[in-house]
């Protein structure tokens, strides 16, 4: 069988002359059997070689400041996931532990000689792969199941903004936005036996904070982001463009925690919405000086966040290994912190206040209670949120520290690039460029609670957040 992973999504790890053995798909960011490159990949090479194929998934007891919130929303989507895998004659593995450690054990153990991982930037995750691999004598493959162009195609440093990657994804974009081939039914068993899935364990095992309790409302798993993606394709795109940056009003599209997750691919959500076109995605995306044709607008702003700015943050935490501290800002921001040090802040929080929505500002209030209580922030208040975090505590790194730690304990698309990004881009300028100097902010873009009511109805937004903090 051709494989029909377009090759240059593939990233060799480490790799050996062909062996007999067995094939394993070592899922990670993308927790989906659908619409998954790293997926077909793997079965590809057990069918070209004649060998069986696992999926494993390593739960580790405790990452990035995640929660119980976190872990049931993942532990529910597997569920869905191990039953549609099983449809297909490959057996799921949920191994408890770190993955240095249980990840090559079951390589030995289970004779594998093929080990693909799905792509994901984050430096925790890097030093995984590492680890791994060193201990391993098997080929091992990295395979960009998330960005629609692989990110290590896109571009191969790390980019000043949007403005300069665009172009080159926009270029890419014919080559890679393919339709998926389904999944076939394995026609090699995995002639080993399989443990049965002990969930209530498994979530016993971890070490995290229950305190952050999960949401309900939203179902985890691949058929609850297909629905939620017809929903929002057919009932809230048409007011995309103009609703998306107003928080009260129901114009964004929710799926950013099946994005996250991997539940749903954002090719596929591409896919479907240049189908609603009948165009070429370059006719919808382009940017000429009057900007997408006219009765494009929806779809191009909406591929616009999906395709270019989500892999930008990709791009970022993947060339970037400061992406968390001040040390990854651009010099231009870095120097302007560095003048404004000892600028005096009107209001000092510390992260409890911050945390419990204790400042005086009724407006950033409304913001957090949104994220602590639904796990889900409006896009448009994250930047607001962030940059308010700054003005409010003694220091740029003290700033990072709180909101990077906030966003992965309580959102659940939290502990991912964009939430980086967007943190960094909202305290250190990343992707931006040099405003005004002020106090405490230096050259970094400043936002106010004025600028936010010429957007929307303030006050609505603040009154339905105290309804939502009630019910709790």
């Amino acid at each position: 069988m051709a494989s029909p992973v377009n090759p240059k999504r593939v990233h060799i790890i480490k790799e050996f002359p062909h062996r007999n053995g067995n094939v394993v798909y070592w899922m990670g960011r993308d927790m989906r059997m659908n619409d998954n490159w790293a997926m077909l990949f793997a079965q590809s090479l057990g069918i070209k070689y004649k060998l069986s194929l696992a999926v494993v998934f390593v739960l580790i007891p405790e990452f990035l400041d995640a929660t119980e919130r976190t872990y049931g929303f993942m532990l529910k989507g597997f569920r869905e996931t191990e039953k549609q895998l099983r449809e297909k004659n490959i057996p799921f593995y949920l191994l408890t532990g770190t993955p240095e450690k249980v990840m090559p054990e079951f390589v030995q153990q289970h004779n594998v000689s093929h080990l693909i991982i799905d792509f994901n930037p984050l430096n925790i995750v890097e030093q995984y792969k590492s680890a791994v691999a060193k201990k391993i004598d098997a080929s091992f493959y990295e395979v960009d199941a998330h960005n629609i162009v692989p990110a290590r195609i896109a571009s191969q440093k790390q980019e000043f903004g949007a403005y300069t990657i665009r172009p080159k994804i926009h270029r890419l974009l014919p080559e890679f936005l393919d339709e998926f081939p389904s999944v076939r039914k394995h026609p090699f068993e995995w002639n080993e036996s399989v443990p049965v899935i002990d969930w209530t364990k498994a979530k016993k095992s971890l070490t995290i904070d229950r305190r952050v309790k999960e949401v309900d409302w939203i179902v985890p798993g691949e058929s609850a982001a297909e629905k939620l993606m017809n929903d929002f394709l057919n009932e809230r795109l048409n007011v995309y463009n103009e609703g998306r940056n107003d928080p009260t009003k129901n114009a964004q599209s929710g799926l950013s925690p099946y994005l996250h997750f991997g539940h749903l691919a954002p090719q596929r959500l591409a896919l479907e919405t240049v189908k609603l076109c009948g165009k070429d995605i370059r006719e919808i995306v382009s940017k000429d000086k009057n900007g997408p044709p006219e009765i494009f607008q929806n779809e191009a702003a909406l591929l616009e966040e999906l395709i270019v700015r989500r892999e930008l943050s990709d791009n970022y935490t993947l060339y970037n290994k400061n992406y968390e501290t001040f040390e990854g800002f651009p010099n231009w921001a870095q120097l302007s912190h560095n003048e404004h040090r000892n600028d005096r802040r009107e209001k000092i929080y510390t992260l409890e206040q911050f945390e419990n929505a204790l400042t005086h500002d009724e407006l950033w209030n409304a913001a957090q209670i949104q994220m602590v209580h639904t796990g889900k922030m409006h896009g448009y208040m994250r930047m607001y949120w962030a940059k308010k975090i700054l003005e409010w505590t003694p220091s740029v790194e003290e700033a990072m520290t709180i909101a990077n730690y906030l966003n992965n304990r309580y959102e659940l698309d939290g502990r991912d690039p964009n939430g980086y990004a967007g943190v960094a881009w909202s305290i250190g300028g990343v992707h931006d460029r040099a405003w005004f100097d002020r106090p405490v902010y230096g050259k970094i873009r400043y936002m106010n609670s004025n600028g936010c009511k010429r957007k929307f109805n303030v006050d609505e937004y603040v009154k339905q957040m105290k309804t939502v903090a009630a019910k709790f």
